[in-house]
């Protein structure tokens, strides 16, 4: 794309919500420590799912700070990450080449500028990115950018664990407690930017795909585990979110970090913490078109 071309910001119209780049600024960091990682049974339901043999490539959009790219990499030929994000670019280059991971090349993108000469791909994977994106346009670029029997795969959420009744080794991160929390220093509204998200993101995921013309999808759930974590990590797990992106809270930062330190130690003096994992989704669409 010239200099000189004309891009419109993408407008999440069932929401009233404008992207802007201060949605993840400064979290990158944050996200790469406190998300959860993948569970080895990721990999294996991705290879078995898909056939997958090593070969052809692969396109990750809104691969943050490569938390999942690198996981499935060694899966294909050629990969490649984008992100709106300069920050989660970064991080992830810098993790990849201490991991001597040679086959990703890593891009800051907006998904609205796909194709963006990429190429074809054999698998386009959206991990926790597509509520963000104006998904008509991207679902239907994507829809281009697939070889004969590619794939799109969506994935659920990582930042935290699930509430269950069974007992763990140590005490459950005061999840309720810490969304009290944010919400007293940035107020009931949920930040997402510069904007505002009354409603939350949008979950029609199904409905946007089927109209670009996919079929599916094949759910292949992956069961979760049981992460040991520290109170770090923990902190780095709420900042790592949109709607408590550090930025937010301005020079009241280090207050509300102090305040969350002292919940959680509150809950878990020793400052360990075990966290049940949820059930990893693994969403598969097929195009209409291609057999």
């Amino acid at each position: 794309m010239t200099p000189t071309t004309r891009f419109t910001p993408a407008v999440m119209v069932d929401r009233g919500w404008e992207w802007d780049e201060t949605l993840y600024a400064g979290v990158a960091a944050y996200y790469r420590c406190g998300r959860l990682p993948h569970p080895p049974g990721v990999v294996r339901a991705v290879r078995e799912a898909l056939g997958l043999d090593g070969a052809g490539h692969l396109l990750d959009i809104g691969c943050g700070p490569g938390s999942f790219t690198l996981v499935v990499a060694p899966l294909f030929d050629q990969v490649v990450g984008i992100d709106a994000d300069a920050g989660m670019i970064a991080v992830a280059a810098e993790v990849g080449q201490r991991a001597g991971v040679a086959n990703v090349v890593w891009r800051q993108l907006r998904a609205e500028r796909l194709p963006a000469d990429l190429g074809r791909f054999r698998v386009v994977t959206l991990a926790q990115s597509f509520h963000w994106l104006n998904r008509p346009r991207v679902a239907a670029a994507v829809h281009g950018m697939l070889e004969a029997g590619g794939r799109v795969h969506v994935q659920a959420t990582t930042h935290r664990g699930v509430d269950r009744p069974e007992p763990l080794p140590h005490p459950r991160p005061p999840r309720a407690a810490i969304e009290t929390l944010i919400r007293s220093y940035l107020g009931s509204l949920r930040r997402a930017g510069r904007g505002v998200l009354p409603a939350g993101t949008p979950t029609d995921e199904d409905e946007v795909f089927r109209a670009a013309g996919f079929v599916g999808p094949a759910r292949i759930e992956v069961p979760g585990e049981v992460f040991e974590r520290t109170e770090d990590e923990i902190v780095a797990s709420v900042f790592s979110l949109s709607s408590a992106a550090p930025h937010l809270f301005g020079a009241r930062q280090a207050g509300f970090e102090a305040d969350l330190r002292a919940l959680l130690r509150g809950t878990s003096p020793a400052g360990r913490f075990s966290e049940q994992m949820r059930e990893v989704a693994l969403d598969l669409w097929r195009p209409r078109s291609i057999r």
